[in-house]
């Protein structure tokens, strides 16, 4: 049998200090797919923690994982809702827990102080998919959310969350195009700005 023999090549010493590649920023434009705007969970983990995690602990996930947005889970892994970095670091939701339930801070949990599932913003993929980011932001015109989910069925013709968009997102994938808003906090924020032809 003919053995090939494998023969390593010296690594090399850097000659100088050298740069990193990376990705080119996207540039899109009001006119581009919606789709190019969607963190999809088919491609990218959604980040999560479970219904009992303490608030602190929540937010440390997300100053780590570089995300504003944890989905909160049961024990069955169904998303039971969301909480946003605002919930985390403002006062008024877990001040409200901690007074109807008589808990000090360091005992209330992702799922007291959460947006329930049945709050949430949501567009089927199959309608996000026929869809510009203008269309997009104007079918939002109305909602004060910062973030959409987008949902599929999947095989078993179950609901599930297949991605996210977030109001910042299409900001700064927009880039210069809509910078007249002082950092969007909402879809309606961003409606302003097409509404008056800014785009």
């Amino acid at each position: 049998m003919n053995q090939v023999t494998f023969s390593p090549k010296p690594l090399v010493q850097l000659g100088s200090t050298p740069l990193l590649a990376m990705p080119a920023p996207r540039r899109l434009l009001p006119t581009s797919p919606a789709m190019t705007v969607l963190t999809d969970f088919s491609q990218v983990m959604p980040q999560s923690v479970e219904a009992d995690t303490p608030i602190d602990e929540a937010h440390l996930k997300m100053r780590y994982g570089g995300v504003r947005l944890l989905f909160v889970m049961d024990k069955q892994a169904h998303c039971i809702g969301v909480i946003t970095s605002k919930e985390v670091i403002g006062t008024r939701r877990i001040n409200l827990a901690m007074q109807q339930r008589n808990l000090t801070r360091a005992e209330v949990t992702a799922e007291m102080i959460m947006t329930p599932w049945h709050k949430l913003s949501a567009m089927p993929v199959a309608q996000l998919a026929s869809l510009t980011i203008e269309d997009l932001v104007l079918s939002m015109e109305a909602v004060t959310d910062q973030h959409l989910l987008i949902t599929e069925q999947n095989d078993n013709h179950e609901l599930r969350i297949r991605g996210i968009i977030s109001a910042s997102d299409i900001q700064t994938a927009v880039g210069k195009e809509i910078n007249p808003v002082p950092m969007a906090k909402s879809f309606a924020d961003i409606c302003h700005v097409v509404t008056g032809h800014d785009l």
